[in-house]
């Protein structure tokens, strides 16, 4: 499931990272690495705000698409 379309609140594993080669090796620089755990901590106006390896993250629904959980 894309990390787009997840609860608020909860923590997800990280499974697959979709997208050009450019945009995974953003994603990494990022902290979003196979494995990892992730967490939606709220959605302002369409842009995810995520906890990701004790860091907070924004991200907009079309890069956390790529991200499937």
């Amino acid at each position: 499931m894309p990390l787009a379309m997840v609860n608020s609140g909860e923590k997800y594993t990280i499974k697959r990272i979709g997208g050009k080669e450019e945009t995974r090796r953003f994603l990494e620089s990022l902290g979003f690495v196979v494995g990892g755990n992730v967490m939606v901590v709220s959605e302002v106006g369409g842009n995810l705000i995520i906890n990701v390896k004790d860091s907070r993250v924004a991200l907009g629904k079309e890069m956390a698409n790529k991200i499937m959980v």
